[in-house]
């Protein structure tokens, strides 16, 4: 996806305060950005973290969404993750500084921020658009929603005992799960916690949701790829165990005996900026090391 060099004028930067090494990157792209003739603005956390006292900021993430053309992000997957979530529906797209470990969905290293800068606002860059998941938690009558992009798991509390899930999809029961744990993944988030389960990695472009049980009981038990806009339906039917709902990773609610939970794509949708040259095969190859072999 082409756009010209006037229609990211406004860029927000965002960082994780947990990150003191990313203080130089986000200099360096202040100083880039500032000869690139770009606005530079940001949330209060970010400007404090930095120090950087010469630009706008605001109070929030969803407030500094609406009032830019991009967002930076530094940090790790993680931000990424958080960032994703608090921006939901702004339809601003993202673009993710690597200043964490794996970073997968960070498509810039630190070392490479000016040279990409320069080939973002050149305009040379495409749009992503990956789907969230929306989980709605049923409990006594009363319901809460919950979002997220890689993932949502449930899993057990802190008894070591195995808890018992009953799924349903579509309306059609599926199977009871004797488990540690069910993995209801998105495409992007494949190649998280899904993947170390024992889940398929997943293209973001191919439209399925794909449940991965952890530690079942049952050997014959094997992950299930359905289609994105089924809806799945988990109800813990273990009693006198607690479990825990987990999204992304960032946000847990307890669940107890009979509560229901339907997970679901959500409507809204996050939009990642990949700059020229970078792909999803290529991060596959350089962030697992698959480098092949010869027989």
């Amino acid at each position: 996806m082409k756009k010209t060099a006037d229609a990211l004028r406004r860029i927000g930067l965002v960082a994780n305060p947990e990150k003191p090494r990313s203080i130089a990157v986000i200099r360096k792209a202040v100083t880039q950005l500032n000869r690139l003739g770009r606005e530079i603005l940001c949330d209060d956390a970010t400007s404090r973290f930095a120090r950087i006292k010469t630009v706008p900021t605001f109070p929030d993430l969803a407030t500094l969404a609406t009032r830019c053309d991009l967002l930076l992000v530094f940090g790790g997957d993680g931000t990424m993750l958080r960032v994703a979530r608090e921006t939901a529906g702004s339809g601003v797209p993202i673009l993710g500084i690597n200043a964490g470990h794996l970073g997968f969905l960070a498509a810039v290293q630190e070392g490479a921020v000016a040279e990409a800068l320069r080939t973002v606002v050149a305009g040379d860059f495409r749009i992503e658009t990956r789907a969230l998941l929306e989980a709605v938690i049923h409990r006594d009558g009363s319901s809460s929603t919950q979002m997220a992009l890689n993932d949502f798991v449930l899993s057990r509390g802190l008894a070591s005992r195995l808890i018992e899930l009953e799924v349903a999809v579509n309306g059609e029961l599926l199977t009871r799960y004797r488990c540690d744990g069910l993995i209801a993944s998105s495409p992007t988030g494949s190649t998280a916690y899904s993947l170390a389960a024992g889940g398929a990695i997943v293209s973001p472009d191919a439209d399925v949701l794909t449940l991965t049980p952890i530690c079942p009981h049952t050997l014959s038990i094997r992950p299930v790829v359905m289609s994105l806009d089924s809806v799945v339906q988990v109800t813990l039917i273990s009693r006198r165990l607690e479990a825990i709902l987990s999204a992304d990773g960032q946000q847990q609610t307890q669940l107890g005996t009979g509560d229901r939970v339907l997970i679901r794509r959500s409507r809204q949708v996050v939009r990642l900026l990949r700059p020229a040259g970078s792909s999803f095969f290529a991060t596959l190859r350089d962030k697992f090391g698959w480098s092949g072999g010869n027989l």
